[in-house]
């Protein structure tokens, strides 16, 4: 991969994107879910940390901001409501 992975070495990167490439849609659908999870946790842990009064609600709309933007989230969940009670 050109200007792919800056910290591995170019023989690993090479055998990395053929088995990427030999492996089945399903597998390569599977990994793009698992990354999507973990980028999801590593987001809402550092809202938790930059955030530690916040609600799980207030926690999930804050992480609608970060995937949606602000502007879209509001339309889709309503104004953000900071340290707001009501947490489910």
């Amino acid at each position: 991969m050109k200007d792919g992975l800056t910290d591995t070495h170019p023989e690993a990167e090479a055998v990395l994107s053929d088995l990427l490439r030999r492996a089945p849609v399903w597998r390569r659908l599977a990994l793009v879910d698992e990354l999507n999870q973990v980028a999801r946790t590593l987001a809402l842990n550092g809202l938790r940390r930059r955030y530690p009064e916040a609600s799980e609600t207030e926690l999930r709309r804050r992480l609608a901001d970060l995937i949606l933007g602000k502007e879209l989230a509001e339309a889709a969940y309503g104004p953000l409501t900071p340290h707001g009670g009501n947490d489910e």
